[in-house]
């Protein structure tokens, strides 16, 4: 585990609606809607081509597109980005983003490829209080050739620990196949 980027010649591959079957947008929906309801600002990290951030948007007032790799967000652009996304090219340790300005962060698929405990305190700085921070990734604990290798993911309990390390309530940790989901509020 550690630091690195998706490759962007493969960015077609996230376009691709067969990622539904591990991740759906009312899945996302509802692990927001758990803690209360949509909320207004959502930042979406490693937001690739805008797969899933554009399939939320709709739902939210205000969306952050947060990737560091800008041909990504070249992607994005081809693709169409919707009226209220942003795009913001940055590292997820060091966002552009005023001190409890947002109300919901989403990861999907991406989490294994984070400076994992930096981008925490980071979530921790941007959240506001009873934000919820909703992490979709490949589990280390799946057994199929879906997805990176093994060695490079992350298990539900390993983030439920990182993230209580770094002050996040942990709501649900859950081991699901391939994938993990795990939500988490801001105290």
């Amino acid at each position: 585990m550690g630091f690195h980027t998706f490759d962007p010649a493969k960015a077609a591959k996230l376009d691709d609606e067969s990622r539904y079957q591990f991740c759906s947008r009312e899945e996302l929906l509802g692990a927001f809607a758990a803690g209360g309801g949509t909320d207004d600002h959502l930042v979406d990290l490693g937001s690739g081509t805008g797969f899933y951030t554009t399939a939320l948007a709709p739902f939210f007032g205000q969306v952050s597109a947060v990737d560091i790799q800008s041909e990504m967000h070249d992607h994005f652009r081809e693709n169409g980005v919707p009226a209220n996304v942003s795009l913001v090219e940055s590292s997820t340790d060091s966002l552009p983003l005023d001190d409890g300005s947002v109300d919901a962060v989403l990861s999907t698929m991406t989490a294994h490829e984070l400076p994992l405990a930096a981008t925490l305190a980071e979530l921790r700085r941007v959240l506001g209080t009873g934000g919820r921070f909703v992490i979709v990734d490949w589990s280390a604990e799946g057994q199929g050739e879906a997805g990176p290798p093994r060695s490079e993911r992350l298990s539900a309990a390993d983030l439920r620990e990182s993230l209580t390390e770094a002050g996040f309530s942990v709501d649900r940790a859950e081991e699901r196949g391939e994938t993990l989901l795990v939500t988490a509020t801001r105290d």
